[in-house]
């Protein structure tokens, strides 16, 4: 690549995503990198009349964009990193993760100030299946409904009354300016969120060495070791898009916190890890090490739950 060429940094159309694209475009011009963005459309985007898992899972927000990488026609891609899959494609590789925002939970109704106060046969929408898991969890009750799109239209149909209460990730709602719109926020200890919830990362070819040097100066460390911690996880309980799996690891210092469960489709069981743990001296492997034990280790517990 060129020295003096503009970085192409890809990303979806969306509103949030666009927010989040231009916060990394800012970042890298705030360091002397010049940088264009170039919106593509993703196949999660296209497809709205069906659940993610049934459409072929969270890489279709991310599947386009790693094609462009790979053909150069963009330098870097941003992802919200709970939808990239463990296994990137070869010639790929993530160079950057900003600083985590709240990786909170957030509950909205016009109905109720929690899923508690909710009417019996109350409608949650979602497309997420942990969220449903969690949801049913907690009142079995309720009608779990399939909810697609972006931001916009889950909060417009909130607001039609199509579905009485909606679960989004904080860390959205605070990117858009729509914290306000939070009934509830409920802390991971509660709730835990989805793995790598709240965090932007940044994907480049692998081969790339001005793009790796130049995103790598927006790396946040500690929030790179929870995220590692967290798709280890995930890639050792090789669970699809339709295993409810959620968690959260945590740094402090030199220590490593993680919380992580796998529920039943329905609610009704789960099984959970936990661990805090010394990074040592080479904490981008410890990590990793720790967070792929723990998903080995509930792995006979919840063979039955995860779906391929």
């Amino acid at each position: 690549m060129s020295q003096n060429r503009a970085l192409r940094l890809g990303t979806r159309g969306s509103k949030l995503a666009l927010v989040q694209a231009n916060m990394v475009r800012d970042m890298l011009r705030a360091r002397g990198a010049a940088c264009e963005i170039v919106i593509l459309k993703t196949s999660g985007d296209r497809i709205q009349d069906r659940s993610l898992a049934d459409a072929g899972g969270k890489g279709l927000f991310v599947k386009e964009l790693e094609d462009a990488l790979l053909r150069e026609e963009v330098d870097l891609a941003v992802h919200s990193m709970k939808d990239v899959p463990t296994d990137l494609p070869p010639g790929l590789a993530l160079s950057a993760f900003l600083e985590r925002e709240d990786p909170s939970e957030a509950f909205l109704s016009h109905k109720a100030r929690s899923l508690a106060e909710l009417p019996k046969a109350a409608r949650v929408g979602t497309s997420s299946v942990r969220r449903h898991a969690q949801v049913l969890r907690h009142r079995s009750d309720l009608e779990v409904v399939l909810l697609r799109g972006n931001v916009d239209t889950r909060l417009g149909k909130l607001d039609a009354g199509e579905v009485d209460a909606i679960y989004l990730a904080l860390a959205g709602l605070k990117r858009l300016g729509l914290q306000n719109r939070a009934t509830q926020i409920l802390a991971p200890k509660e709730w835990l969120p989805s793995l790598a919830q709240g965090v932007i990362g940044i994907e480049i070819r692998e081969a790339d060495r001005r793009a790796r040097e130049v995103t790598g100066q927006l790396n946040h460390e500690p929030t790179e070791i929870a995220v590692i911690c967290e798709r280890a996880f995930q890639a050792a309980l090789d669970g699809s898009c339709r295993t409810p799996i959620a968690g959260l690891a945590t740094v402090s210092g030199d220590l490593l916190t993680f919380s992580g469960e796998v529920l039943s489709p329905d609610g009704s069981d789960a099984a959970t890890a936990h661990f805090t743990t010394a990074l040592g001296n080479n904490p981008r492997e410890a990590a990793p090490r720790a967070g792929r034990d723990a998903g080995l280790a509930l792995r006979p517990r919840v063979a039955q739950w995860l779906k391929q």
